[in-house]
């Protein structure tokens, strides 16, 4: 990897940066490396944020059916394999819930209680 050059992209005038170099390289509008450069960004930009809301959701999911008393790993699996969703588990009435392979009575009660708690 010692070969690969490393450029950053100034996003605002779209300058491209190198290292030791303190003077940018701008280059214009319609050149084809920019736009090819710009979109490399772009894409990186994008992976990243999206890579950060999935763990971000995915943190928020686990802990909010954690928080449900008698259920565990195995239940959370089940439920989230059956139902897709923690809102679709929100949205779920009793009789939903217990006509899940793995979910008793005692458990489905304790769920939809959970989200249907008044306030």
């Amino acid at each position: 990897y010692a070969d690969v050059r490393i450029v950053s992209l100034a996003k605002r005038a779209e300058e491209i940066f190198l290292p030791g170099n303190s003077e940018s390289v701008i280059l214009a509008r319609s050149s084809s490396a920019l736009r090819l450069i710009t979109r490399i960004r772009d894409e990186a930009h994008r992976f990243a944020i999206s890579f950060h809301r999935s763990r971000r959701r995915k943190r928020t999911l686990k802990s909010e059916l954690e928080e449900i008393p008698g259920i565990g790993e195995n239940t959370k699996f089940i439920l989230l394999k059956e139902l897709g969703s923690v809102e679709s588990i929100k949205d779920a009435n009793i009789d939903t819930l217990t006509n899940i392979k793995g979910i008793g009575e005692k458990t489905a009660l304790s769920i939809y209680n959970y989200f249907h708690k008044e306030n």
